[in-house]
Order: structure tokens, then C-alpha cells, then sequence
């Protein structure tokens, strides 16, 4: 019987999809209609709202080039060749490559044939490590092309990295991916056997979701869209799914244990109301010493990465749905702390912003140019970091004013950022904000699209309405959504680069329906579920290119962040569910083309059970009731109790008068790599570049046709290229090039004036260098004479080899005293396991001298307690100054 009633609901799907042939969105890539997408051949459809199925599989191994680049690697760095000098190969029928040498530049690229390799393809790559072997022998380190070392004692591996699966561009993960090479029999020639172009065949099954978790407890939703309403229940499901046994949120399927970023925007999307004490138990999780923890990352963690603040914006959330007062008092203290000491690490002084790397971009090639090491990324200025701090400050404030506290300082902290992000990042030519500031002396702005910085950017209010209507109508977004950064990165593979990720289009969809943008809304939703019903998940993230889940670097199904994304299009969008301190505002958005009735029932706020429907569509709402009767100004006050039906009926205005700027997914020109000949800086021609910009002290100072620029060696100056193709796109700008007089610079041996260490490291200067660390040398006096007062640049050459250099979190902190006087801080990114003999330099801090004798402090101090808490070790060779002016 159960038989016939299923095949009877089949045919009167069929009936009512006929009868609702209405599309909800069309484009040349695919269309999305009330109860399945369209894909070219592909198709995925809402049987019921418990079941989809789809057809979709992955045409990535059909599309698997002959043609393989790769490069070879020691010790998991980038340190064979060259950025964009890579080795080729075209692969025939043959199943082993010729013996290459390492660090030997291939004569001249190779042009793809066009055809593609077979499937489950065994091929053994060879490497002849000859060259880096007899300087092991002879001078005791190899010394790479960029001049960086690598001692004989610190050689762990020789690896491969590539584009072509099962290799990776993941520097930092080929030991975990399994792709070093070994010698088994000696001789020098490091080979490993792989096989390229995995394919599971399996994968083109037909593949369907059925609900099969009990979901009942949580909000029903029913719509005139049946897709929507079986994507909702796939993502109440996967939530349910992601809850641990420990009662916290995991991250992803592949993604266990809970992150500070993940869940914080993850709660702020849905979580603080669909799971609020979950929530709170996996926030608490990342707490340490009353301090928000910041992941382990990029050089060993906090400070390089920053943007840990977003914590408070999940607390915040869970508050204004619990109005739990014991919350409040425990995430204030811990917010204020986490602040303080982020303002005496973090904040420039000159921007009002605060350092650190990109909130949620953080595998550093995929948004940043390859020359910047974790020092840089930690100097740097990202857009979206800085909207969290910006927000953070108010959200303290509004605390602080709840609990009788001061908060004046809070808000004028705040106007302080909002100001720098607006006079440092916004381009009045382009509509919408920069990236980031970057370089190392002086910075200048990467005109690179961020998409969740803009779109916070809009819902927090850095941005003013006209700001925010501008950043709808002219950020680019691409056909299968809005991607993380525009353009790409070229030689970068997918994964932030060239990628879109679902919990940022989320983002990005409720700033399109606050700034009141209905194409951009509409483009927006499409690519949440375009992706959900085709890939049957919330996948992490797929590619730009082709709009496929295969192909980036790494990607999880049952995502948090992506769910909590699918779940607000239901709560914040359609419902327009905005929780305050003292009930909830409703502001639905609805685009004319998912007019309709919707009801979300069995909706649960403190103590009141609520059913709430929205008819028609508009951003504007034409008449609210609650049980019959007038809701005033659209809101519901916290003291409600018991069961009530809210009806919303919107004005049923069109609200598409706004334009978006879609553009085809272009890559940026490769970063000039520029170097210092005499007094000429050149760099090899690019091929697409029209003209080259050069950059002087932060500043473009000429446009060039050629390949060189003239400088004067008599004058300090920090000098960058920018390479900018016919479209007008610019290429990051190239490592800067510091030019001064050799009478402007001197290097003092810390050894000359502490006790130097007794550890058998090598590749230092002078007689030796000092440990510190929270029990050796907490404080360091360094006196330093000048001849003349002006401005100094003020760095250490260093080593830090307690963690590898791209996570961990044993970044060494240290205050700069010049003087007396708080100048910052240094800092001493991890630089390889083990590695205590590879040396390289802080951050530089810009410090006025008088003429004469001067005391440089190197202390220890409360806020320089890193993640780890306890491990704060490093190596000092010398400190450097050199006069700027």
C-alpha cells in the first residue's frame, strides 16, 4: 500500500510542478526552479520535502590535462625554483618521468595538448637531489634560489607539490598527503610512485536524500518552493548530525573538533538560535585564561592570525536570543580581555586598524602573493578582520552599558577602525572596499574583492547605506556565485582562491537584502542552492571555474558554516527573523520571484512557541498581527509567553531596479619578480601585461612600458611593481625592494651584550646568538648609537623552529621598549619544525631616534602570551636599523 501511495505523491508532484512552472532564477550556467535545478544534462529534484534526488556527478577526471605542472620541495617550502617557474611534463603512454634535477628551470613551457589522461593512471616521479646533496657536504646547508638555508641537521624530506591530483599545491600538508620521495637504494635519484587521476566509479550513480534523523523538535518550514523546503530539512539534518557527543558543534564531516572562526560565524548565521546551548559549550571550548583562543595557524597562530574577535559575535547573538544575564557576564569579561590585549599587539597606531591576517582566508598563497612570509601576513591590514574588530568593540560597549560598565572607550576604539577602513580601504573608482594593506616598510592598498569583509562590512554599518547600495551594484560577482577574492590568483589552486563558499554567499546574501538589492539577492540564493540540491549537501566550498565540488584543495560535506548558511536564507531572509536584546524585529526580504505563502512553525523564543507566516513578497512589510491583532512597529517583545500565530503580508513591490556586476571569473597577471641591479630594479616581461605600475614608499609614482626602473641608491625608498593587463586588472604588487645608502644601516649583535647560547644551531652572524623564551632572557637591554636623529626601521634576525611555519601555535611575541617608551610589538613567526638554523626577520618597527646613544628593551610582558601559553621560545642573531628620513 505504502508502494502506491508514494507513486501517487510522485505524479501529483509532477502535476504541481507543471502548474508552478515559474522559474525562480536563470542564467547561461544553470536555472533553478520551485522544485529542482537544471545543469546543462544535469538535473537535481524535490521529490518531497524529505527527499532529492539528483543526477549530478563530477566531470573533473574527464578533464584531467595531460599536461602536469609541479615543482619539488624540501621540507614542505616552496624553495625549488622561483614562483611560476615550475617544471612540465606531458605525460604519454610512458609511466615513469625522465630523472629531473632539482632546483634545474625547464627550458620554456609547454602548450597543453588537449587531450586527457586515462583514469587510475600509475606514474613514478624522479628527482635527483645531487645538487643539494654535495652542499649538505661542502658548506653544511643547501642555500636555495631565494638565498634562504636549509642546514644539513634540519633536512627531513624531499616532497613534490603540484595541480594535478593526488598532488597538491599545499605546501604544508604534502608529508600528511603522502608525497615525499625516498631513495631506497642511495644514489641520489628520490622517487615516488602515484596514481594520477583517481576516479571512483561509483560516482556516477544516480544519488539521492532522504531525511532520516528526527528533526521534529525543531522549526517546520513550508513554502510555494519545494526545494527550498527539503534543503532546509537537509540542513536541520546535517546539524543534528554535526552535534558531538560531548554536546559541541564539529566543524565539518572531515573537519573534527570545534574552531574558533567556524563556529562563531556559524552561530551568528543559526546556531545561537537553533542550538544555544551547544553553541555556548563549543564557544566555551575556545576559551583560555578568560581569552579567546585563536586557532592554530599561520606561523604559530595569534598575532598573525587576528580574528578570533569573531567569537564575540557569536556570544553576543546567543544573548540577544537567550537574554541569559549569567552569559552576558562571562562573555563580557572574556571579550574585554581578549580586546585589551589585542589593542597593545595589533593596533597601527598611523591607520587606527589592526594588524593580522585575513578573518577566515588563511592558507596565505590563496590570498596573498607568494613573498609574503608569516611576518608580513601579521603586518598586514585585511578588510574583514577589521570589520570583526570594529564590531567587537560595539558589541563589548553594548555589554558594558547592560552591566552598568564604562564603555565610551569601546565606541571611540570603534571609530577609530570604521575611520581607517573608510579612508584606507574604500575605492571611490571601484564602488567597494580594497582587501588589505600590505608591504613592509610603507603599505599600499591590494585593490583585490574580499567578499565577507564587504558583506560585513554591510551588515555591521562600516559601510553607509550608499556605500553598501554602491558595493551591491558594482562588487564582481561570477556565474556560479560570489567568489572569495576577484580576480584569481593565477597558478593558485581552487580552494579560497578561485572557489566560492556557501557560508560566504550567506553572508553576502543577507548584506544584498539589507542593503535592499533584489538581483543581487536572487544571484545569491541561487548559488546556496544550486549547489545544495545538485551535491545532495552542504558541502565547504566548490569551484568557481566550473561550479563543481571536485577540485579544490580540500572539501568537507556536512559543513557547519555552510548549513548555518542554508538555515538563515529560512530565518533572517525569508522569515526576517532579527533577534535584539529585547525580542525580535521582523524585516523579511522576499524576492518577487519566491512570492508566496510561507510558514515556519513550532518556533521556540524563551517563552513563547510561535507560528509565523509571510505572504507575497517585497522588503517592505504592508500590515504585521499578532493573533489577529496589530504587532506594533514589526516587533515581538522578549516577555511573550505561551503559543501565538504572527501573519506578515509584504507589500508586494518589486525591489529589482538595482543592477549587479557579474563578470566572466578572470585571473589577475603573475606578481613581477623584481630584483636590484645597480640602480635599475627589472624583472622578466610578463606576458598580458600592458604597462607595469611602480610603487615607491607605498605610493604609485610612474606607469612604465618596459621591464626596468631607475632608482637612486643615495635615497631611501621602498620600491614594488605592479603588473596591470588590458581589463585593467593588477597583479599583487611584487616583494618590496629596500634602497638606501649603506651609511644608513648597522647591525648589532645581540651576543655583544647578553650571554649568547650554548645550542649547536648554525647560519647565524657574528659569534653566536641569545635564547628567549618565558624562562631565558625575559627582558634584553640592546644600547644602539646613532649618528644622526629621523626615523629608523627596527627588526631582528631570528629563528624560531618550535612548530612548522604554517600552523601550531607557538608564534614568539615580545614588547618593544625604545627609550622607555611602548613602541609594539615583535614578533617571531614559527619557521619550520626543528629548524633552528633558518633565519629570517621580524616585523620592523618605525621608531624616532635622538643622535647619540639609545636603549632598545626587549621585554616579556602579560599580553605577549601567545596560544600556546607556555611555549615562547626563539633565537636572536642580531637587531637592524636603517634611517628612513
Amino acid at each position: 500500500m505504502r508502494k502506491y501511495i508514494g507513486l501517487a505523491f510522485l505524479v501529483l508532484s509532477g502535476i504541481a510542478c507543471k502548474q508552478k512552472s515559474n522559474i525562480l532564477y536563470q542564467s547561461g550556467a544553470f536555472s533553478v526552479y520551485p522544485d529542482k535545478v537544471v545543469q546543462g544534462d544535469y538535473e537535481a529534484r524535490a521529490i518531497s520535502p524529505e527527499k532529492i534526488v539528483s543526477n549530478y556527478r563530477s566531470t573533473a577526471s574527464e578533464n584531467y590535462s595531460r599536461l602536469l605542472s609541479f615543482k619539488f620541495s624540501i621540507n614542505e617550502k616552496d624553495n625549488e625554483c622561483p614562483s611560476g617557474m615550475d617544471h612540465q611534463l606531458i605525460i604519454g603512454d610512458e609511466h615513469e618521468s625522465p630523472v629531473i634535477r632539482f632546483g634545474q628551470q625547464d627550458p620554456a613551457p609547454l602548450n597543453d595538448p588537449g587531450t586527457k589522461l586515462p583514469v587510475n593512471y600509475a606514474y613514478t616521479f624522479r628527482v635527483d637531489m645531487t645538487p643539494v646533496l654535495d652542499q649538505f657536504k661542502e658548506k653544511g646547508y643547501y642555500e636555495a634560489f631565494d638565498g634562504s638555508r636549509v642546514a644539513r641537521e634540519d633536512f627531513k624530506a624531499v616532497y613534490i607539490a603540484g595541480g594535478s591530483e593526488p598532488l597538491t599545491w599545499d605546501f604544508s600538508n604534502l608529508d600528511e598527503n603522502g608525497l615525499a620521495l625516498k631513495d631506497p637504494d642511495g644514489d641520489g635519484i628520490y622517487e615516488l610512485k602515484v596514481v594520477l587521476n583517481p576516479f571512483d566509479a561509483s560516482q556516477n550513480a544516480v544519488k539521492e536524500w532522504t531525511l532520516a534523523e528526527d528533526v521534529s523538535m525543531k522549526p517546520t518550514y513550508c513554502s510555494d518552493q519545494p526545494l527550498v523546503d527539503a534543503l532546509y530539512n537537509l540542513s536541520l539534518e546535517e546539524a543534528r548530525k554535526n552535534i558531538e557527543p560531548d554536546s559541541t558543534l564539529r566543524t565539518g564531516a572531515q573537519w573534527g573538533g570545534v574552531w574558533t572562526r567556524d563556529v562563531s560565524y556559524s552561530t551568528l548565521l543559526a546556531f545561537a538560535y537553533h542550538e544555544p546551548e551547544v553553541a555556548k559549550i563549543s564557544l566555551l571550548r575556545k576559551v583560555k585564561r578568560d581569552r579567546i583562543i585563536q586557532d592554530t595557524g599561520s606561523g604559530g597562530a595569534w598575532p598573525v592570525s587576528s580574528d578570533r574577535v569573531a567569537w564575540s559575535l557569536a556570544a553576543w547573538e546567543i544573548y540577544k536570543v537567550t537574554g541569559d544575564r549569567q552569559w552576558l557576564k562571562k562573555a563580557y569579561q572574556i571579550i574585554k580581555n581578549t580586546l585589551e590585549d589585542d589593542s597593545k599587539t595589533l593596533k597601527d597606531g598611523q591607520t587606527g586598524m589592526y594588524r593580522g591576517e585575513s578573518s577566515f582566508l588563511d592558507w596565505r598563497e590563496q590570498t596573498y602573493p607568494k613573498w609574503m612570509s608569516n611576518m608580513d601576513i601579521y603586518s598586514s591590514e585585511n578588510l574583514g578582520t577589521n570589520v570583526v574588530h570594529y564590531q567587537a568593540h560595539i558589541i563589548v560597549a553594548e555589554m558594558a552599558k547592560l552591566l552598568g560598565e564604562p564603555y565610551q572607550e569601546y565606541l571611540g576604539q570603534a571609530r577609530e577602525i570604521k575611520d581607517g577602513i573608510n579612508q584606507h580601504l574604500w575605492m571611490e573608482d571601484k564602488g567597494y572596499y580594497g582587501q588589505y594593506l600590505y608591504g613592509r616598510a610603507f603599505m599600499s592598498r591590494s585593490t583585490r574583492f574580499e567578499a565577507l569583509g564587504e558583506a560585513l562590512a554591510v551588515l555591521f554599518g562600516v559601510a553607509d547605506p550608499e556605500q553598501a547600495q554602491s558595493i551591491m551594484e558594482h562588487a564582481p560577482v561570477t556565474a556560479f556565485g560570489t567568489t572569495c577574492i576577484y580576480p584569481q590568483i593565477p597558478g593558485i589552486p581552487p580552494y579560497h582562491n578561485n572557489a566560492i563558499w556557501p557560508f560566504v554567499q550567506s553572508y553576502w546574501n543577507l548584506a544584498a537584502a539589507k542593503a535592499g538589492n533584489e538581483r543581487a539577492l536572487l544571484h545569491g540564493l541561487a548559488a546556496i542552492y544550486r549547489a545544495g540540491a545538485l551535491f545532495l549537501t552542504n558541502y565547504e566550498n566548490f569551484v568557481a571555474q566550473t561550479g563543481d565540488y571536485a577540485g579544490t584543495e580540500i572539501n568537507s560535506d556536512r559543513m557547519l558554516w555552510s548549513m548555518a548558511g542554508n538555515l538563515a536564507m529560512v530565518y533572517r531572509v525569508f522569515m526576517g527573523i532579527s533577534f535584539e536584546t529585547n525580542g525580535i524585529r521582523f524585516h523579511p526580504v522576499v524576492p518577487q520571484a519566491y512570492s508566496g505563502t510561507r510558514t515556519l512553525s513550532n518556533f521556540k523564543y524563551r517563552q513563547a512557541i510561535l507560528s509565523v507566516t509571510v505572504k507575497g513578497f517585497g522588503k517592505e512589510i504592508a500590515s504585521a498581527t499578532i493573533d489577529g491583532q496589530p504587532l506594533d512597529d514589526n516587533f515581538l517583545p522578549a516577555s511573550v509567553s505561551g503559543e501565538h500565530r504572527i501573519e506578515i503580508v509584504m507589500d508586494n513591490q518589486y525591489f529589482g531596479g538595482n543592477s549587479i556586476n557579474e563578470v566572466p571569473n578572470k585571473f589577475s597577471l603573475p606578481t613581477p619578480l623584481t630584483k636590484l641591479e645597480g640602480s635599475k630594479i627589472t624583472w622578466p616581461e610578463i606576458s598580458g601585461a600592458v604597462l607595469y605600475k611602480v610603487i615607491c614608499n607605498g605610493k604609485p609614482v610612474q606607469s612604465v612600458g618596459g621591464n626596468t626602473f631607475d632608482v637612486n641608491p643615495d635615497q631611501f625608498g621602498e620600491y614594488q611593481v605592479i603588473a596591470v593587463n588590458s581589463d585593467s586588472l593588477e597583479s599583487f604588487a611584487s616583494e618590496p625592494i629596500l634602497v638606501y645608502p649603506p651609511k644608513s644601516g648597522q647591525i648589532v649583535e645581540v651576543e655583544n651584550f647578553v650571554p649568547k647560547s650554548d645550542l649547536l644551531y648554525t647560519n647565524y652572524s657574528g659569534k653566536g646568538f641569545v635564547e628567549i623564551s618565558p624562562s631565558e632572557n625575559r627582558e634584553i637591554t640592546v644600547p644602539v648609537n646613532v649618528s644622526s636623529p629621523g626615523k629608523y626601521l627596527i627588526d631582528i634576525r631570528y629563528s624560531n623552529g618550535t612548530g612548522p611555519w604554517n600552523t601550531d601555535n607557538n608564534c614568539a611575541i615580545r614588547s618593544l621598549y625604545v627609550n622607555k617608551t611602548y613602541q609594539g610589538v615583535l614578533v617571531f613567526p614559527q619557521r619550520g619544525t626543528g629548524e633552528w638554523s633558518d633565519w629570517g626577520f621580524s616585523n620592523a618597527c618605525q621608531v624616532e631616534l635622538p643622535a647619540g646613544k639609545n636603549e632598545l628593551r626587549i621585554s616579556f610582558q602579560d599580553w605577549n602570551i601567545n596560544m600556546d601559553g607556555e611555549i615562547n621560545q626563539a633565537m636572536l642573531d642580531y637587531v637592524r636599523l636603517i634611517k628612513m628620513e
